[in-house]
Order: structure tokens, then C-alpha cells, then sequence
């Protein structure tokens, strides 16, 4: 499963229930259309730090780079360049 995949399951499973992995569009905006609030977007940057084992702690992190599914795989694939 690709990391842009995965990261869309999470955020329907978790957020979305309504919806299917294929139905969530990369580019959506999560958070201005109120798919993940200011706790779920707590929960969102702890699971990616789990997940991909990137220690967000340690890093800058912004809302904008976890506002959408094509931000999120951006922010992980950045991350994972410079370990």
C-alpha cells in the first residue's frame, strides 16, 4: 500500500466514516473544511510520527503540512530525505 494510500485510510477511518479511502481527494483540505479539528489534528501528527517513525518532536511541524493528504505524504517524504 503507498504511503498516500495509507495516510487517506487513516484519516477515513479515523475522521471521515462516511466516506471511502477513493472518494478522498489528495488535495482536500482537511482542516479548512472541518474534517479534522485542532485535537484531531494533534492525533494525526502523533499517528504519522508513530507510523513513519519520524520524530515530529524535533521537528517544525504546521497545520498547512498535514492539511491535506498531498501536504501529509509531502511532509513524510521530506522527512524520510533527511534522516
Amino acid at each position: 500500500m503507498s504511503i498516500e494510500n495509507e495516510v487517506k485510510r487513516f484519516i477515513v477511518t479515523t475522521f471521515a466514516q462516511d466516506v471511502t479511502p477513493d472518494q478522498l481527494p489528495s488535495d482536500y483540505d482537511l482542516l479548512d473544511n472541518g474534517v479534522v479539528d485542532s485535537l484531531g489534528l494533534l492525533r494525526l501528527i502523533a499517528w504519522v510520527g508513530e507510523r513513519y517513525e519520524i520524530p515530529v518532536e524535533e521537528r517544525d511541524v504546521s497545520p498547512a503540512q498535514f492539511s491535506s493528504v498531498e501536504a501529509i505524504t509531502a511532509f513524510i517524504a521530506d522527512a524520510h530525505t533527511y534522516v
